[in-house]
C-alpha cells in the first residue's frame, strides 16, 4: 500500500499547512541548507547532494536544470530557487536584451520605461527559468570616485525612489502567481554609497539620523511596495557590518516598516564577518550573529554550512533560530508554486523570447529617452551642407564600454564565458555608418586608448578630423575603471583621451562629444568647448543607433541629468541638495556649483514655464498642498519637457537642505502649445527628520520651486505656508 502524500506536497492545503508540514520534517541540516545561497560555478551537484542549498546563482540553462533534477532527489526534494544578477537587461545569459545601465535609464525619469525595462527583462529570466532577480539597487550616489556609481539612478532619494519602485513593479508584476514576473530586490540596504574616499565597501560615517533623513527613502518606499526581497550592503556603519545590525535588519525593515519577504546578504558577507571585518573568530560565531541578527538567505559563504551546525552544538543558536528564516525561505517558494512548477530552462521559448523583435524595440526606446544634450551651439541636428564625418575616439565602436558593467565581458563571469554576440549591439559607429552611410562620407579612427593610451594613433584621427565637416569623438571609461572593487582615485578621463581630444580641438573642425562612461568625469576644456556634447552614459545594445538619430535630428533629447557633473574632482560631494551652513559659497580656488547641474538637459526647442500657484485653502500641517503652473513649447519643434518641483523648509529645529526634489513630471507638449498642470504634494514632502531622529513636518514658511532642472535661478518660486 503506498504511503498517503506529505501534506506539504498537497497544493490543495494552506500555505501554513504545507510550511509547517515540511519545516517538521526537516533535520538541522537540510534547515541550514535551505539557508544557504550557492554558486552554480563550482561542483553545484556535489554542493546539492551534501548541503541542500535553498538558493543557488550564477547557473543557467541546462546545468540549471541539471540541478533541478539533482535537488528532486534529495530527501524531501525541496526545489532550488534561482537567482541571477539581471540588472540591466538579463546580462549573462548570452545574447540577452541589454539595456543601459541604470544611471542612463534614471536620465529618463521616465518611471513607465523603467517597468516597461523591467517587465522585458522579467520575460526574458522566466524563458531561461531564473525566478529571481538583484534588482533594482537603490544605493544613494555621494562621491562619485565610488566604482558603482553606473549602478544607481543618481544622487536624490525622491528621483531613486520613484524610478526604483517603477522596477519592482515591473519584475514582480500582479505577484509571485505571475507566470511573466519575477522577485526584485532592493539594494543594498542602506547607506552602502557613504564611502570614505569613494573606496568601495568602506567604512559608511552615517549616524542613525542621517540614514533616516536621506538613505531609508527608497529602501521604505521599496518595502511599502511589496518588494519580496532585499539585499544587505558590504559595508559597516558605526563600527557594526551591514549583516550584523539588528537594528537595521529586524527593528527598522520588520518592525517599522512590516516588511515580510526574504533578506540575503551581499557575497560571502557572513565570511567577511571572519576574514575581513574580523568582528568575528570563527565562522560558528559569524553564522550566530548573521541569524540572530535578522538574515535569512546566506549568499555565497559555503562554510556556512559547518558554522551554523558548530553554532548549534555549541548553544550559540537554537533550532528555533533557524527555523524562523527557513520557514519565510519555504513559504515564498511555496507562493511561487516551485514545489509544483521547479522552473526548468525552456531553451526552445527562450530562443523565441530573448532578444525579440519587441524586446529590442524596448531597448531602443530606453535608449533614446535616456541621451542628455549638455551643450549645443548649433550644430545639431546635422547640417546639410556637413557631408564627411570623420568618427574618433576609443568608445566609438567599443560594444563592451557601450554595454557597461553586469553584462557578459566584464569582471562577473570569467573570460571563457565570453560576452554577447557582436552583431547583437549597434556601436556609434555602426549607428551612424546605418543613418548617414548611403549619404555622408564617414571615416573613422580609432585615434588613441583608454586602458593603455596608444597615443601613435592620434596623428591619423587629426588627419581624419582636418579633411572633414563635423567630428564625432566618443570618449569615456572602459569596464577596468567601472564597477564593484574599481572606484577610481581621479575623474579624469584615461589613456591618451586628454591628448586626443586637444589635438582634435586644434584642427577648427566643429566637435561633437558623446559620453561613453560609467559616471560623471571631469570635462577637459576641449569638451567643454565643443560644439555639442552627448551624455550617454552605459546606453546598453542599441545605444548607438539612438545617437545617430540624436545626431540627425530624427530624435528630439529629453534626458535630464540624475547626477550632478563636476568642474573638479575636489568639489566632491557634488550633490545638489547639501546641507545649509558653511563659511562662503565657493572655494578659495573653484566654485562650489557643478559644471551641469542635477536635472539640468537640453532640447532642440524651448519651453517656458509660468502662472505657478497654490491652489485651495490655506493648507495646515499634515495636509497634502496642491499647485498649478503652466509650460508652453515656445520653440519650433515638438518635444518632451521634464518639469521639476523643488521644496525649501525655511526655517527649521535642525539644519537641512537647502532644496529636495518632490515631484516630477514628463510633458509632450507640441511646438507652439501648453499643458497647465496640477499635481499635489503629499503631506511628507514637507517633512525633515529632527534632533530626535523623528520624521516630522514643521509648521512655519515653505519655498516651492518649479522648473527645467535643481538650479534655483532657472526655477519659479512660491511661498506657501503652512499652520
Amino acid at each position: 500500500m503506498s504511503s498517503p502524500t506529505p501534506a506539504y506536497r498537497d497544493a490543495t492545503r494552506s500555505l501554513e499547512d504545507r510550511v509547517s508540514d515540511l519545516l517538521s520534517r526537516m533535520t538541522p541540516e537540510e534547515k541550514i541548507g535551505q539557508l544557504m545561497q550557492l554558486t552554480g560555478q563550482f561542483d553545484f551537484e556535489k554542493d546539492i547532494r551534501e548541503m541542500q542549498p535553498g538558493s543557488m546563482l550564477h547557473i543557467l540553462g541546462e546545468r540549471m536544470n541539471r540541478a533541478i533534477d539533482c535537488a528532486a532527489r534529495t530527501r524531501l526534494g525541496i526545489p532550488i530557487l534561482f537567482a541571477e544578477d539581471c540588472i540591466h537587461g538579463h546580462s549573462f545569459w548570452k545574447g540577452a536584451t541589454i539595456f543601459p545601465t541604470q544611471l542612463s535609464l534614471a536620465c529618463s525619469w521616465h518611471t513607465d520605461l523603467l517597468a516597461r525595462v523591467a517587465r522585458v527583462t522579467a520575460a526574458e529570466m522566466r524563458a531561461t527559468g531564473v525566478a529571481w532577480t538583484f534588482s533594482p539597487v537603490l544605493c544613494l550616489t555621494r562621491d562619485l570616485r565610488w566604482g558603482r556609481v553606473g549602478e544607481t539612478f543618481g544622487e536624490d532619494p525622491h528621483l531613486i525612489a520613484e524610478l526604483g519602485a517603477a522596477m519592482i513593479r515591473g519584475y514582480q508584476g500582479r505577484g509571485l502567481g505571475d507566470p511573466e514576473g519575477v522577485l526584485a530586490t532592493a539594494k543594498h540596504y542602506t547607506g552602502y554609497s557613504e564611502t570614505q574616499g569613494g573606496r568601495d565597501a568602506s567604512e559608511a560615517d552615517l549616524s542613525r539620523r542621517k540614514l533616516r533623513s536621506y538613505f531609508f527613502t527608497a529602501f521604505e518606499r521599496a518595502a511599502r511596495e511589496g518588494c519580496a526581497t532585499f539585499m544587505t550592503g558590504y559595508q559597516s556603519i558605526e563600527g557594526v557590518p551591514s549583516t550584523a545590525n539588528r537594528w537595521l535588519l529586524r527593528d527598522v525593515l520588520r518592525g517599522e516598516w512590516g516588511f515580510e519577504g526574504v533578506l540575503v546578504t551581499d557575497w560571502d558577507n557572513c565570511g567577511r564577518l571572519v576574514w575581513e571585518q574580523r568582528v568575528c573568530a570563527t565562522y560558528a560565531e559569524a553564522a550566530a550573529l548573521a541569524l540572530k541578527s535578522g538574515n535569512d538567505l546566506i549568499m555565497a559563504t559555503p562554510r556556512f554550512f559547518e558554522g551554523a551546525r558548530a553554532a548549534l552544538a555549541e548553544g550559540r543558536i537554537t533550532e528555533a533560530d533557524l527555523d524562523e528564516p527557513c520557514r519565510r525561505i519555504l513559504a515564498l517558494k511555496f507562493r511561487l508554486g516551485l514545489f509544483e512548477d521547479p522552473r526548468r530552462a525552456d531553451l526552445a521559448k527562450a530562443a523565441v523570447v530573448v532578444n525579440s523583435a519587441p524586446h529590442r524595440e524596448a531597448a531602443l526606446a530606453a535608449a533614446r529617452e535616456s541621451l542628455v544634450l549638455l551643450r549645443n551651439d548649433g550644430v545639431l541636428p546635422l547640417a546639410p551642407t556637413v557631408r564627411r564625418i570623420a568618427v574618433v575616439g576609443p568608445n566609438a565602436n567599443d560594444d563592451l564600454s557601450q554595454l557597461g558593467d553586469w553584462s557578459l565581458g566584464g569582471c562577473q563571469y570569467t573570460p571563457e564565458h565570453g560576452k554577447h554576440p557582436r552583431g547583437l549591439t549597434v556601436t556609434v559607429l555602426d549607428g551612424l555608418r546605418e543613418r548617414f552611410g548611403a549619404t555622408h562620407q564617414i571615416t573613422h579612427s580609432r585615434g588613441c586608448g583608454i586602458e593603455q593610451a596608444e597615443r601613435e594613433l592620434i596623428p591619423a584621427a587629426v588627419a581624419a578630423a582636418r579633411q572633414a565637416d563635423l567630428v564625432v569623438a566618443v570618449v569615456g571609461d572602459s569596464l577596468p575603471f567601472i564597477g564593484e572593487l574599481r572606484s577610481t582615485a581621479t575623474l579624469e578621463m584615461q589613456g591618451g583621451q586628454l591628448e586626443l581630444l586637444a589635438a582634435l580641438a586644434e584642427t577648427g573642425t566643429p566637435l561633437v562629444v558623446v559620453l561613453i562612461n560609467s559616471k560623471p568625469l571631469v570635462l577637459p576644456p576641449a569638451v567643454r568647448e565643443a560644439a555639442a556634447i552627448i551624455e550617454a552614459f552605459n546606453p546598453g545594445m542599441l545605444g548607438g543607433q539612438a545617437i545617430a538619430e540624436l545626431i540627425a535630428g530624427d530624435l528630439n533629447p529629453s534626458g535630464r541629468l540624475p547626477i550632478s557633473i563636476p568642474h573638479h574632482v575636489g568639489q566632491q560631494p557634488i550633490f545638489y541638495s547639501q546641507v545649509r551652513g558653511q563659511h562662503g559659497d565657493r572655494y578659495a580656488d573653484l566654485t562650489q556649483q557643478p559644471l551641469y547641474p542635477f536635472g539640468f538637459g537640453l532640447s532642440y526647442t524651448r519651453f517656458a514655464y509660468s502662472g505657478l500657484r497654490v491652489l485651495g485653502e490655506a493648507p495646515r500641517v499634515g495636509e497634502p498642498v496642491r499647485i498649478a503652473f503652466t509650460v508652453a513649447n515656445v520653440g519650433p519643434r515638438d518635444g518632451v519637457e521634464v518639469a521639476q518641483v523643488y521644496v525649501r523648509d525655511e526655517i527649521t529645529s535642525v539644519t537641512w537642505v537647502q532644496r529636495e526634489l518632490k515631484a516630477f513630471r514628463r510633458l509632450e507638449i507640441a511646438a507652439g502649445q501648453s499643458v497647465h498642470v496640477e499635481l499635489e504634494l503629499p503631506a511628507d514632502a514637507f517633512s525633515l527628520v529632527n534632533a530626535d531622529g523623528q520624521r516630522v513636518i514643521e509648521p512655519g514658511d515653505f519655498t516651492l520651486f518649479v522648473g527645467p532642472s535643481s538650479q534655483e535661478g532657472e526655477c519659479l518660486r512660491e511661498t506657501v505656508t503652512l499652520s
